[in-house]
């Protein structure tokens, strides 16, 4: 991987534009997030916009390079599992980027490219920090309560990524329980030779792991459709006031309960609003479970994306790491 990001310019992106839309964009600018893809915005003479998004190790900050599908919390980064996911979400009614044009063959570029429609506005995270003048709090979040009902009422036959599973094929694993504990012991072996807090604390975080997992009961239904890093971020929030999914890669069919876990941290007080009438009922023992391994997650993950290096805000991910741990710590204590 290279020292810093390289940024694609106007004669990178023209090709692919005009294949998409048969014209030529006058202008390209890097949008801001995207850790493991590159999203740029094409500006057009007419002043209409597209957005690129373009897969590629020199895009990806995690350098992890492809992952294995079948693994459901894999490396969620390609244009395979967006087409798949895009066309999950548009088939439930749910509202993500349209497609305008896939290139999976790296005709123009060294990488995969496709072009979708670019929804103005800012995200769902811009208007809870009063920064969207176009909907209100209140009314926002209803409508996001309102889409994750709609999301969640879709179930898959096995649990898996969507690009897997609508294929016909099966995730490694033989629950949803058995994969988030799995990879929580493996996210913990990874903390010891990082934090000497962790080091410390490896043994009672092991045994809170296997101790919330056995509490689990088997379930009988079927997995939910999810999103899996919903946070307001991945919520697009148009000027007048409809809402999308963005950064949909990692859609997939799981337990409900994981979503909520990573709902309640991400939209901290605004998450009881996100619960309706309509919201099915939570398994809490699950709920437990999936929390001190998102946790888990959420320290393993920061502290690897910092061993690459490349990630252009470090203390930020230092911060997430720290808060993280504290409350994997803090959660183990009680358990």
């Amino acid at each position: 991987m290279t020292a810093t990001r390289k940024e694609l310019t106007l004669a990178d992106l023209a090709p692919p534009a005009r294949a998409a839309l048969n014209r030529t964009p006058t202008a390209v600018t890097r949008l801001r997030g995207g850790s493991k893809k590159g999203v740029y915005r094409l500006a057009f003479r007419d002043g209409s916009t597209a957005v690129a998004y373009v897969w590629s190790p020199d895009e990806d900050l995690w350098d992890a390079g492809p992952g294995d599908p079948r693994d459901p919390f894999s490396h969620a980064s390609g244009l395979t599992l967006f087409t798949a996911a895009a066309n999950r979400l548009a088939a439930a009614g749910v509202r993500a980027p349209r497609l305008l044009h896939a290139d999976p063959t790296h005709t123009h570029l060294p990488a995969d490219v496709a072009i979708v429609e670019d929804l103005p506005g800012g995200t769902l995270e811009d208007l809870l920090d009063g920064d969207l003048p176009a909907v209100s709090k209140t009314e926002a979040l209803k409508r996001t309560a309102a889409l994750l009902n709609t999301l969640h009422a879709c179930t898959g036959p096995r649990f898996g990524k969507v690009a897997v599973v609508d294929n016909g094929g099966s995730s490694y694993g033989g629950s949803c329980e058995a994969v988030v504990a799995e990879r929580a012991l493996s996210d913990l072996d990874e903390l010891p030779a990082r934090d000497p807090r962790a080091a410390a604390a490896h043994p009672q975080l092991c045994d809170a792991i296997r101790t919330l997992a056995s509490q689990v009961r088997p379930r009988t239904g079927p997995p939910t459709l999810i999103h899996g890093e919903l946070g307001p971020d991945h919520v697009r929030v148009t000027p007048d006031g409809d809402l999308a999914l963005i950064d949909i890669e990692g859609l997939m069919y799981f337990d409900a309960e994981w979503e909520h876990a990573f709902l309640r941290l991400r939209f901290g007080p605004h998450y009881d609003a996100l619960r309706t009438e309509d919201t099915p009922a939570l398994d809490a023992n699950r709920l437990r479970l999936y929390r001190l391994a998102m946790h888990l997650s959420l320290v393993a993950g920061p502290l690897r994306l910092l061993d690459v290096g490349d990630f252009p805000d470090p203390e930020f991910m230092r911060g997430i790491a720290e808060h993280n741990l504290q409350q994997a710590l803090s959660l183990a204590a009680r358990t």
